[in-house]
């Protein structure tokens, strides 16, 4: 484990839902709950992205000002937070070696530009291969899809693992809009899929991979992240 205080965030560059003609993006609450969790612990946040740039925020996971989680209405509120979405680094100019973690957030925008990344993949499965953690929640977990560990293997492959179900997914009736299943892509991979009931959250964690279901998962995913990377600095200290 780096005894980096940085922790990477990588979201979609994808603003387009499939061919609906819908806007789509990362999920705001996914990002910002994670994102304060980690700054009030003592964590500097960067914020990278597929294709560099202004990232598109899911405009269902944003409300009227004043109707947000706390943490988005704090993030909208913060300049500097919001400059980082406006500019996102772009994936090939980072290094997993600089960040104790990398994590992807969810929002449907992520199962068009995630999963066939090979920047994405290798970034991931590096940072894996080298003790960071990473982490993901909801369709996030689309970004794990892309990571191949130094012997071939999927990443995910005999890992516990968690993302927004196929059930969820035809909860929301979108089944039929995204390009593919995720938890069913997951569990094709080799990945030991372990979920709750729809729209409840969850966190599961596998050595230093962790992943949640949902956006009622953010903040048990962010205070979990939290807990693992206090714990390998202080590790690193003795």
């Amino acid at each position: 484990m780096s005894e980096s205080t940085k922790v990477l965030f990588v979201v979609t560059s994808n603003d387009k839902l499939g061919g609906t003609g819908k806007p789509t993006g990362f999920h705001f609450e996914e990002l910002s709950t994670p994102y304060y969790l980690l700054q009030d612990a003592g964590y500097q946040v960067e914020i990278a992205s597929i294709q560099a740039g202004k990232a598109p925020i899911d405009p269902g996971s944003q409300k009227e000002r004043g109707q947000n989680a706390a943490s988005v209405e704090r993030f909208l509120d913060d300049q500097e937070a919001m400059k980082k979405i406006d500019d996102t680094k772009a994936i090939g100019s980072v290094k997993a070696y600089d960040y104790a973690a990398i994590y992807l957030p969810g929002g449907h925008g992520t199962m068009w530009d995630l999963p066939d990344n090979k920047t994405l993949g290798h970034l991931l499965a590096e940072g894996f291969e080298q003790g960071r953690v990473i982490a993901s929640i909801c369709h996030g977990a689309a970004g794990l899809l892309a990571a191949r560990l130094s012997d071939g293997a999927a990443l995910v492959k005999g890992r516990e693992v968690n993302c927004f179900t196929d059930s969820e997914e035809r909860a929301v009736e979108l089944d039929e809009v995204v390009p593919f299943l995720l938890e069913s892509r997951l569990r094709e991979q080799g990945a030991n899929f372990r979920g709750a009931d729809d729209f409840k959250p969850i966190v599961v964690k596998d050595g230093n991979l962790l992943t949640g279901q949902n956006p009622p998962s953010a903040e048990p995913l962010g205070r979990q992240l939290v807990d693992m990377l206090n714990a390998a600095r202080n590790q690193a200290a003795e």
